[in-house]
């Protein structure tokens, strides 16, 4: 064989390991006019790298070509070679009628080697369409045929694909063997692509197996490769298994920005049909799941309508379910809905689809409002034969599906047994995760359980009843010890590196300079420590912690401290009181009521931390204080008399100023955003002395009186201010400590709460920083803007400073909700310490700050002590 043919078969290996390389050569050889059979392999190697970069239609062109010049040599297995790439390419372009006919010809024509090669590319599209035990069937042939003939190569492709089909159809155990060997081969041969490939389905696997951050770090590790060997054509691919795995971790919001990115970019791009559909699928998922049920049904219905045209009846049915679940979510129960959801459930259980259990889950409840007992309990028996099967992050599915039969049934004692076995399988989903972030959105696995035990508990007016079942899925991300990886200098220099770009950013804004490469510069660094703190994985090991089925007995936990706790069911918020060894529960009204007027209480506290209080502050701070309490707390408020009280609201009520509260001024009240961790803070031991830390940072009028005046209080302290306030010195100082005091700017990102920070002299200190700690001081005051703000996620979990530093070890926590007045909070922050050196806790001390504060005629002092909330003990 010539020169030019051993270079030209070694192209076609080339194009699936280095495209690039594949490409330039391929040009090469066409420049100099070589014979039929060289060129067609030249063309068809053009063709595979231009499919796989996403352009369809130039390569159907280019092997149209190829064709011509197989068939010009005169050889039938170099036809059938080029017959099988143009079978598949024009399948994955939507052609798929057509293209199954070529591959068809294509396998007819070869036996040996050449045979288990176009087997493979035939069950390649076969996967795509769906139609598994086909795509089996040949991949088996396929991989006989290769072994025998010697071609590794090709038996390792044949396994990859035959892995997809194991990973589609459950069987996880034979997938993972397939790829092992793949990858082994793919290792001796040295083929860098398709080990990249290799580790990019690795991520299927933790995804099945339930381990999110598992995917989530072979998704990135994946990315890295692709981008060494300079191919960004898989990027698609990555991101569509990334929304997957966002959506199984409920990042919901974040699941619909990848998705509708990656059908803009595609679409841009003209990319392969086959898979436009599957990113519309993808995007319309995501909708769903973000509660944007219209944007769902539109991306859901083009999929579909693209999956109809293509031939993929199990694409198309699933995507037509996206379409029905999105119309219920807008409301839609006419009888054809009902019909249409239990003919498409019976239709993906048939086909094993991922969706199966949640269709049967949607076919009973509508069966159910419409008075079908007998089809509801079909299909809500099937749901609920997954509670055990499938990956660990949908065993809830199945249970709340055991519940609601249980319900239908009137078995309220199953019903309440199915709720337990359930939170008890979300959380032990919830234990395979560390990111502070993955943990706090895994409550959604577990919210319609509790809910459902709530409406039992309200329906037998059962206040203790409803206090248990509250307090077993709240907060429990903070329940998790945090478990994190060993010293990370990549991680601490990439926030090195963030602080530079923020502080760079800082001064092109003020010099009004253009911003818009340093903003893409800080959002890159962003995605690498979001994507690094993910990929760490929990530990099953932690058995200190309590489970939701443990919850504590508030009757005989609380000690001395009046309780009440705020619970929102169907759009109805509930206080429930502790008191004098009695619960009850009091109804108290709409939460969209309480959340305006939490809102219109923080707009007050915010116009008067600007200095200039209008005529008239007073009593309209007073006023907007009694409106709050009628809308938080209603008739509870008469139960808490003037003892030490515990509040425990909902997340989407945490950054409420409680001290405007009538009820709550003459308290000692702490806030804590679940009794259990409200009672984990007092059992926290400390084993590092009494060291105290004072921190200043940069551009604030009064604190550093404000400091000299604490110093005082504490002659040993650690002081960082003037230049020194970095933050390696102040996470340094924090580690550990006693007590710890830092007045400094803060800024609360709702887009990103973990990058919420206060500002050091070297840049901000993120709560992405905080996590780093070993262990957070045990008393810690924030003193400035809106430190103690966090973000609702799910139900009952936040994300910010609390969710950083709780778990870490801090038992109490001053931080203000809204913005502050610098100069007026530094008399107060100083009048607080004194009080805590007295031996004041930190309620007790803030409630004589603000006594202090409601005595004098400044109502400037008097708003900014409203501002601020002792969390914890």
């Amino acid at each position: 064989m010539s020169s030019a043919g051993l270079t030209s078969e070694r192209l076609l290996s080339l194009a699936l390991s280095r495209p690039a390389e594949a490409l330039r050569e391929a040009d090469q050889i066409l420049a100099g006019r070589p014979e039929a059979r060289v060129a067609s392999m030249a063309r068809q190697a053009r063709a595979i790298v231009l499919r796989d970069g996403g352009n369809s239609a130039a390569a159907i062109t280019e092997l149209r070509r190829a064709l011509r010049d197989a068939r010009a040599s005169g050889q039938a297995e170099r036809v059938a070679d080029v017959q099988a790439t143009l079978g598949l390419t024009l399948g994955f372009a939507g052609r798929t009628r057509p293209g199954l006919a070529m591959l068809d010809e294509a396998v007819a024509g070869v036996r040996g080697v050449a045979g288990g090669r176009n087997l493979m590319r035939r069950a390649s599209l076969l996967r795509v369409l769906g139609r598994y035990d086909q795509a089996l069937e040949d991949l088996r042939r396929a991989i006989s045929l290769l072994r025998r003939g010697g071609d590794q190569l090709w038996e390792a492709r044949s396994r990859m694909h035959r892995f997809l089909v194991w990973c589609a159809v459950g069987q996880t155990a034979r997938a993972d063997r397939d790829l092992s060997e793949a990858e082994r081969l793919f290792s001796e041969l040295g083929q860098d692509m398709e080990l990249a490939n290799v580790l990019h389905n690795r991520s299927d696997l933790a995804y099945f197996a339930g381990d999110l951050a598992g995917a989530l770090s072979f998704l990135d590790a994946a990315a890295d490769r692709y981008a060494r060997l300079g191919v960004h054509f898989y990027s698609y691919a990555l991101a569509a298994d990334r929304c997957s795995v966002l959506l199984a971790a409920g990042l919901f919001t974040e699941a619909v920005t990848v998705a509708e990115e990656t059908v803009r970019d595609h679409a841009a791009r003209g990319g392969a049909a086959t898979k436009a559909a599957e990113f519309l699928f993808a995007a319309g998922q995501a909708a769903y799941a973000a509660g944007r049920p219209a944007l769902a049904a539109e991306r859901a219905a083009a999929a579909r309508d693209l999956f109809r045209r293509q031939g993929r009846d199990r694409w198309h049915a699933r995507a037509s379910f996206v379409v029905l679940q999105s119309r219920w979510a807008e409301g839609h129960r006419d009888g054809r809905l009902v019909t249409r959801a239990g003919e498409l459930a019976d239709r993906l259980d048939s086909l094993d689809a991922l969706e199966a259990p949640a269709a049967h889950l949607l076919a009973g409840r509508l069966a159910a409002e419409r008075g079908r007992h007998a089809d509801a309990d079909r299909h809500l028996a099937r749901a609920a034969h997954f509670r055990n099967r499938g990956p660990s992050f949908g065993h809830a599915v199945g249970w709340l599906a055991h519940a609601l039969r249980a319900k239908e049934r009137g078995d309220t004692r199953a019903m309440l047994a199915a709720c337990r076995f359930g939170l008890r399988a979300a959380e032990n989903h919830r234990r395979t995760l560390a990111a502070p972030e993955l943990l706090a959105h895994a409550t959604v696995h577990g919210i319609e359980l509790v809910e459902l035990a709530q409406r039992e508990a309200v329906a037998r007016g059962d206040a203790r009843m409803l206090l248990r079942w509250s307090e077993r899925w709240r907060a429990g991300g903070l329940a998790v010890a945090p478990v994190r990886p060993p010293d990370d200098p990549e991680l601490a220099a990439e926030m090195a590196a963030l602080r530079s770009v923020e502080g760079r950013l800082a001064d092109a804004r003020a010099a009004g300079a253009p911003v818009r490469q340093i903003e893409q510069e800080r959002r890159a660094l962003e995605g690498a420590i979001r994507a690094r703190t993910r990929r760490v994985s929990g530990t099953h090991a932690q058995t200190d912690q309590p489970g939701t089925d443990k919850a504590p007995d508030p009757l005989t936990a609380l000690g001395e401290h009046t309780l009440v706790t705020l619970t929102f069911l169907d759009g109805i918020l509930y206080a429930t009181t502790v008191a004098a060894g009695r619960a009850r529960t009091h109804l108290v009204g709409p939460l969209a009521t309480a959340v305006r007027e939490v809102e219109l209480a923080r707009f007050a506290l915010r116009r008067l931390a600007r200095g200039r209080p209008p005529a008239g502050a007073g009593p309209a701070l007073d006023a907007a204080g009694a409106a709050l309490e009628r809308a938080l707390l209603g008739p509870a408020a008469q139960v808490l008399g003037d003892g030490p009280v515990l509040v425990v609201p909902p997340a989407i009520l945490h950054s409420v100023p409680w001290g405007m509260l009538p009820a709550l001024r003459e308290s000692p009240f702490v806030v804590s955003p679940s009794l259990a961790t409200w009672l984990r803070a007092g059992d926290t031991g400390h084993t590092g002395g009494r060291r105290v830390v004072l921190v200043r940072g940069p551009e604030l009028d009064g604190t550093g009186l404000e400091i000299k005046h604490i110093a005082r209080t504490y002659p040993q302290a650690t002081v960082l201010e003037d230049g020194s306030a970095t933050a390696d010195a102040v996470l340094s100082a924090l580690d550990g400590a006693w007590t710890a005091h830092i007045a400094a700017h803060g800024v609360f990102r709702g887009d990103n709460p973990l990058f919420s920070s206060l500002s050091l002299d070297d840049g901000p200190l993120t709560v992405y920083d905080l996590g780093r700690l070993r262990r957070a001081p045990a008393h810690l005051v924030l003193s400035s803007c809106e430190s103690g703000v966090a973000a609702p996620v799910s139900t009952d979990e936040l994300l910010g400073m609390v969710s950083a530093l709780i778990p870490l070890g801090t038992r109490s926590l001053l931080a203000s909700v809204v913005p502050v007045n610098d100069a007026v909070t530094s008399a107060l922050m100083a009048d607080f310490h004194e009080r805590l050196r007295a031996g004041r806790g930190f309620g007790a001390a803030l409630r004589d700050v603000r006594q202090a504060a409601a005595a004098s005629t400044d109502v400037i002092l008097l708003a900014t002590a409203w501002s601020f909330v002792s969390l914890g003990r």
